[in-house]
């Protein structure tokens, strides 16, 4: 089996994106969303080794692996981990859209 790669889809990036850039701007300061994404990094890169990680969900192929106050909803393939988003687990749940 050839070695997995972690695929961020367009979703996830922005969901991302818009999260970091909330806490620039709440702590007009770069620190806390540094320390954040590099924590997120690192966490993800983890389901490299492990794929299984994160905990099933009730869509068959999607797992969610939790990071502090989020969940990051990834599914496997044979060669890759796809990233699908990121979700604040402190908002409403019914806003949730994973694919």
């Amino acid at each position: 089996m050839a070695k997995r790669k972690i695929v961020w889809s367009n979703r996830a990036k922005i969901r991302l994106f818009a999260i970091l850039d909330f806490y620039i701007v709440r702590n007009n300061s770069k620190t806390y969303s540094i320390k954040l994404q590099k924590l997120i990094s690192k966490e993800v890169n983890l389901l490299l080794k492990q794929s299984d990680l994160g905990l099933k969900t009730s869509e068959d192929t999607i797992r969610g692996l939790i990071i502090e106050n989020y969940i990051v909803y990834y599914e496997i393939t044979d060669d890759r981990i796809i990233i699908h988003t990121i979700w604040d687990s402190r908002q409403n749940p019914d806003s949730k859209i994973i694919k």
